[in-house]
């Protein structure tokens, strides 16, 4: 019995599992795209109830025209990849919203805000395409998906083959607070982990060269960022690896890109 319930959980696993886009990184994946969006979209359309939109109509047009720029270009490499199918899941919002800390996020389905005090530190539409880029990643990643799998298989564990996937909607809701945090005490999104932060660093910089951005405005961006305002580290960047190791992955990374321009 012992072992036959092993082989289920073993082939749940294997059924559950997943590719990454650009990276083939394997994922566990766990709740289909359809549930992940829905269990999100009611803390996202709370969030953009509540807040203040900017009023800073350039910085909003920015913001709107580079993330359409990258979803668009985003799109078009599924299309052409063979994963036209999960186009679908995704109803692309990019917001700018009143707020003084330097940060942005992505909640599942394409909705994507940046927050004005991230503003002062971009020059060019090409520099606000490296978090827009970024941003987009964790959305095309399926990071949300994937984090809510794992939250899922901590919460239940064995109880997974049977009343955790027989009530996959409670099993979804009761982890989707601590998958998403909207409302807690971060206020935003909470972070993803460094591993989701590291890829999506590297996909952004592919999915904003596929737009037609510069990516090698990267490392001074993220130079920019890492000096932090008035000497503190932006939440934007608390959970990736240090700065310099993040600098020197994207310096890494940039020769790459050029395979990607149009």
């Amino acid at each position: 019995m012992k072992k036959s319930m092993g082989l289920l959980f073993t082939l749940l696993i294997l059924a559950g599992c997943g590719s990454v886009p650009l990276t083939g990184r394997k994922q566990l994946l766990l709740v289909s795209d359809q549930d992940v969006v829905a269990s999100s979209l009611q803390q996202y359309n709370d969030y953009i109830k509540t807040s203040t939109l900017s009023t800073n109509k350039a910085q909003t047009a920015m913001v709107e025209r580079v993330g359409k720029r990258i979803a668009a270009a985003t799109e078009q490499y599924l299309w052409g990849n063979g994963m036209g199918d999960e186009v679908k899941n995704f109803s692309w919002e990019f917001h700018l919203v009143k707020d003084p800390q330097v940060n942005a996020f992505c909640m599942p389905g394409g909705k994507i805000v940046v927050y004005e005090g991230l503003m002062p530190y971009v020059s060019s539409d090409d520099e606000l395409a490296v978090v827009l880029g970024h941003e987009v990643a964790h959305a095309v990643a399926r990071h949300s998906n994937e984090r809510m799998s794992q939250q899922i298989m901590a919460k239940y564990g064995g109880e997974i083959l049977g009343a955790a996937l027989s009530k996959k909607s409670a099993a979804i809701q009761n982890v989707a607070g601590t998958v998403y945090g909207l409302g807690t005490q971060y206020g935003v999104m909470l972070p993803f982990s460094r591993q989701h932060e590291s890829e999506a660093d590297y996909m952004g910089l592919v999915l904003m060269t596929m737009a037609g951005y510069n990516p090698n405005v990267a490392v001074n961006f993220w130079k920019k960022m890492s000096a932090g305002k008035s000497g503190s580290t932006p939440e934007f960047m608390s959970t990736h690896p240090s700065d310099a190791t993040r600098i020197a992955n994207i310096q890494k990374y940039l020769p790459e890109m050029s395979k990607y321009k149009k």
